[in-house]
């Protein structure tokens, strides 16, 4: 493999939203939120345009912390499925923010991938390879999701689950990354509904983002199971010689379930949708970042980062810190 991580950094939105303001309209409770998904609070974005500013501030904290310069990013590769704009990407948007911040202008590749909540995993699947191929050196991994835009929030199954926020990696070559894998399933639903599928001229209705929560949990904890033993198999490695494994934050039971079914300790199994709920391809990074930030991930640890999301995606990475 030929890719490291040098820096991280992560942006939440200015607003966070308790379970207690849901409860101010929607027919739930603190309580039962809190016990359903382990969720207490997420931050959601004010304005069209916040997760771009919020995506370009980390990745200049990034570059800060890695004592790098935007003129030394070769590629900018951003994982989301809720950028601002369908077009132009979200990267270039991005990249035009990081422009005004930087005396030397920047003009590289910028682009965007799209495997829902397994998004940074399939990101650092292409960044590796890039690197692998020659074509980059540095690359710029930009994690933003702003899932409240697609959210009916009068529809208590969806709109309690979800959070806004963006992260930023800096990889560079090396040997770091010991494994990856992206696979996926072809088990095809739209999670949108009330799409326009008439002619372009006709008026659409509004799209809203819906679950199927008992399939996703199936799916979820088998497929971390099948996923993370495949790994050690082929490494050849025991699960204690891992040090964090380091899941997509889509629900605490989930997590708890696979936990479980692996037999392994609980605090391997670090968690922050309490206070930011499902942030779909940001979930890792920004997790990813605030172990690093707070000490807790230590160079040398060994991690496994796995996410996994509609499509149905799968993606698994092995890779020393």
């Amino acid at each position: 493999m030929g890719i490291k991580i040098i820096a991280t950094a992560s942006k939440m939105p200015a607003r966070t939203v308790t379970n207690c303001e849901l409860t101010e309209f929607l027919d739930t409770s603190d309580e039962w939120i809190t016990s359903m998904t382990g969720i207490k609070a997420r931050g959601v974005c004010g304005s069209p345009d916040e997760l771009t500013q919020l995506a370009a501030e980390a990745a200049k904290i990034a570059l800060d912390r890695a004592d790098m310069s935007l003129s030394e990013i070769d590629t900018i590769i951003c994982a989301t499925m809720s950028g601002d704009y369908l077009m132009p990407s979200m990267a270039c948007c991005v990249l035009e923010q990081l422009n005004t911040l930087y005396e030397n202008k920047r003009d590289c590749p910028a682009y965007d991938i799209n495997a829902a909540c397994s998004g940074f995993v399939y990101a650092l699947d292409l960044a590796d390879s890039v690197i692998a191929a020659g074509k980059a050196k540095n690359i710029l991994l930009v994690s933003a999701e702003m899932m409240s835009r697609a959210l009916n929030w009068q529809d208590r199954t969806t709109c309690i689950l979800f959070g806004d926020g963006a992260a930023a990696t800096i990889l560079t070559a090396g040997d770091n990354l010991k494994y990856i894998r992206i696979t996926a399933e072809a088990q095809i639903k739209p999670l949108f509904t009330k799409a326009n599928t008439n002619t372009p001229f006709a008026a659409s209705e509004p799209a809203f983002l819906e679950m199927q929560g008992q399939n996703v949990y199936r799916f979820a904890v088998k497929t971390i199971e099948r996923e993370i033993n495949l790994a050690l198999t082929t490494l050849n490695l025991q699960p204690d010689e891992i040090d964090f494994f380091l899941l997509h934050q889509a629900n605490t039971r989930i997590i708890e379930g696979a936990q479980t079914r692996l037999k392994l300790p609980k605090h391997k199994f670090p968690t922050n949708i309490q206070n930011h709920g499902n942030m779909s391809a940001a979930s890792i990074p920004v997790l990813l970042d605030e172990l690093i930030t707070s000490k807790t991930i230590q160079p040398g640890n060994r991690l496994i980062l796995l996410g996994f999301g509609a499509g149905m995606t799968c993606g698994t990475a092995v890779l020393d810190y």
